[in-house]
């Protein structure tokens, strides 16, 4: 049976979490206390950078959440997560790409400003600016569609989903406002 090494406010282990659960696999969810846990040896011999999701599936495992979606995709065919045209496969990793290289560090910074309401910094407008550009990027690549890439959800969806949702909470609008 598959194992999940996850921690519950990891935004790199609930992809692979939601994955999982798409592609209706039976797996079990080993949850990791990151306040030391994921130093103790019996982790490090999973991950040797002590951080969560490590996917186990019998003798293999994969550590990075990219890698394990990709390992799931191939060895785990049905149903399918990503397109075969080049295009939007294309589409399918900028979306991935960008949420985690983009609006993840935002998110990171905006709670950290959220245990520090008193901070105004530049850091601060950063976050602020770079989320909402991020969204815009994800909302025009969208446009009209349903999905990013087609007719079905894939792991664009599945990624950029675990963080956008938070995005309100954080202070960025999920809708334009007009004056």
């Amino acid at each position: 049976m598959l194992k999940l090494y996850y921690a519950r406010p990891s935004a790199y282990a609930r992809p692979v979490w939601l994955a999982l659960l798409e592609k209706h696999l039976s797996f079990e969810l080993i949850p990791i206390d990151l306040s030391g846990e994921q130093f103790e040896p019996e982790f490090l011999a999973l991950n040797p950078f002590s951080h969560v999701p490590v996917l186990v599936d019998g003798d293999f495992q994969v550590i990075e959440s990219l890698a394990i979606l990709d390992y799931l995709e191939v060895q785990y065919p049905s149903p399918s997560l990503l397109p075969t045209d080049a295009m939007s496969l294309a589409r399918v990793r900028m979306v991935q790409m960008v949420t985690l290289n983009e609006l993840l560090p935002a998110v990171f910074k905006l709670l950290i400003h959220d245990n520090n309401p008193n901070e105004k910094s530049i850091e601060l407008e950063y976050a602020q600016i770079r989320a909402s550009n991020t969204l815009s990027f994800l909302e025009n690549l969208l446009g009209c569609s349903r999905y990013f890439a087609g007719e079905q959800l894939t792991l664009a969806e599945i990624v950029a989903g675990t963080l956008i949702y938070r995005m309100p909470d954080l202070g960025i609008p999920l809708t334009i406002i007009q004056d």
